[in-house]
């Protein structure tokens, strides 16, 4: 599959999420990586069995005016940017992005780069 993107800013918006979802799954936890092209765009998701977010947390995760950062489940500590620069990257690159959760059961996070 081909996708027309800024290589650099397409491995950091994976890196981060696959970062962020093995800093909140515990150890032996599954992580997966899915890509698929829906026709209109190109769909990834970053899945893990960790530790879920709370929704009012979701809800705050892509904005910089609220601090949304949590310890990970090895105390890891972060700075909430992370996730606002994928958000910043990838609607640069006119996709959109966002996450799903239930807490105590994992997380998936989305992201769409359009085909053309």
């Amino acid at each position: 599959m081909e996708i027309l993107a800024d290589e650099n800013m397409l491995s950091m918006v994976i890196r981060n999420l696959v970062s962020n979802a093995i800093k909140f799954t515990n150890k032996n936890g599954e992580i997966t990586i899915d890509v698929k092209d829906t026709g209109e765009a190109t769909l990834f998701e970053i899945s893990d069995s960790g530790i879920g977010i709370p929704k009012d947390v979701a809800g705050k995760l892509f904005h910089l005016s609220t601090n949304s950062s949590r310890l990970g489940t090895a105390n890891e500590k972060g700075t909430g940017l992370g996730l606002v620069l994928c958000q910043e990257f990838i609607t640069e690159h006119h996709g959109k992005i966002w996450v799903e959760s239930e807490e105590g059961h994992g997380s998936s996070f989305f992201f769409t780069i359009p085909l053309n």
